[in-house]
């Protein structure tokens, strides 16, 4: 059965040529030396032959499947320390528990969340990508236990105290950007990215762009935010609030709240997680929140901010308030039956 043998083109670069297993192949080996090129050209066809013995599994690395992964528009954060780690290595070769020992030795310092995020939840997405293409066979890797911190939402007094602080420090374009997270639950990235031409403050809407579905969402806001955006010097082109980045927005944030004397919050506590949170303890409904925060699903609303205080009270309240009628007595009769 003919092999594959290393042919130089016009150019000077050779080529891996032949058929092997029925199937004709030209691969460029990247290189003008003859004896690098024959090396090359007996390694490609090695692994081809263990493919065809063996299948994908045998001969796919977790490289290839990162580049496929990438190509295929997958998030390529995270992914230079990992393919330093599996560099040259078999998809079938790598283990949950080794994949868990590499997010340790990257990020040594990090907590059971950056180790998810940084290091089991990329990993898992390259060979589940592979997976799907037949490369290799899916790979079960549990995540690091996380330590949940219980989130509380801002207050009205809290929005009056940053407001008037950030209104007397002459940043009315900082009062508005915190009111408007406050009341509309968008994120500050997408607070950061509003441009004049997005806000129709007849209609009081604002239009954000969803940059990871690249889509425009719209979001209603209220009276008291359509009059202060009315009297904010805008300029067109401009970002609405005059940061063009959270990282801004968050820093200002910081030294205002440090001379209003209230505890700094983050915008995403202050904005989002606060509007779902008043909103539901307001009586609006899951869907509402759902619907007006453009939130996907119901479930992380409702596991993240339907919070119930004071449950027990609140139900044995309403049992006594509204769900138990009292029993009427009926008065029983004594004695001889009157005639």
């Amino acid at each position: 059965m003919a092999g594959l043998k290393a042919k130089a083109r016009s150019n000077g670069i050779y080529y891996a040529t032949g058929t092997l297993a029925g199937e004709r192949i030209r691969k460029s080996l990247r290189t003008r030396e003859k004896r690098q090129a024959d090396e090359l050209c007996a390694l490609h066809e090695a692994k081809l032959w263990k493919r065809h013995s063996y299948g994908e599994k045998a001969v796919r690395t977790f490289e290839e499947a990162a580049v496929s992964y990438m190509e295929a528009g997958g998030e390529a954060r995270f992914l230079q320390p990992l393919l330093r780690r599996f560099k040259g290595r078999l998809l079938g070769s790598i283990t949950p528990e080794e994949v868990r020992q590499v997010a340790r030795s990257i990020y040594p310092t990090g907590t059971g969340a950056t180790l998810n995020r940084q290091g089991i939840v990329p990993t898992r997405a390259v060979i589940t990508h592979a997976a799907g293409r037949g490369w290799c066979v899916p790979l079960a890797i549990g995540n690091f236990p996380v330590k949940k911190t219980l989130r509380i939402a801002v207050s009205r007094e809290w929005i009056d105290a940053f407001v008037d602080r950030a209104d007397d420090d002459q940043l009315p374009h900082l009062a508005a950007a915190v009111l408007f997270m406050w009341q509309t639950g968008a994120r500050v990235s997408e607070a950061a990215r509003i441009l004049p031409e997005h806000v129709n403050l007849a209609d009081r809407i604002i239009l954000l762009e969803r940059t990871k579905e690249g889509e425009w969402e719209e979001c209603h806001i209220t009276r008291e935010l359509m009059i202060r955006l009315a009297n904010l010097p805008q300029t067109e082109g401009k970002p609405l609030f005059g940061y063009s980045s959270r990282f801004g927005i968050t820093l200002r944030m910081k030294a205002v709240c440090r001379r209003a004397g209230i505890d700094f919050v983050s915008p995403h506590q202050s904005g989002r997680h606060s509007y779902a949170t008043n909103a539901l303890a307001m009586g609006a409904t899951v869907k509402e929140v759902m619907d007006g925060g453009r939130w996907k699903t119901a479930r992380l609303v409702l596991e993240t901010y339907a919070h119930s205080e004071r449950a027990g009270r609140s139900i044995a309240d309403r049992f006594d308030t509204e769900l138990v009628q009292p029993k009427q007595q009926t008065a029983q009769p004594t004695g001889k039956k009157a005639k």
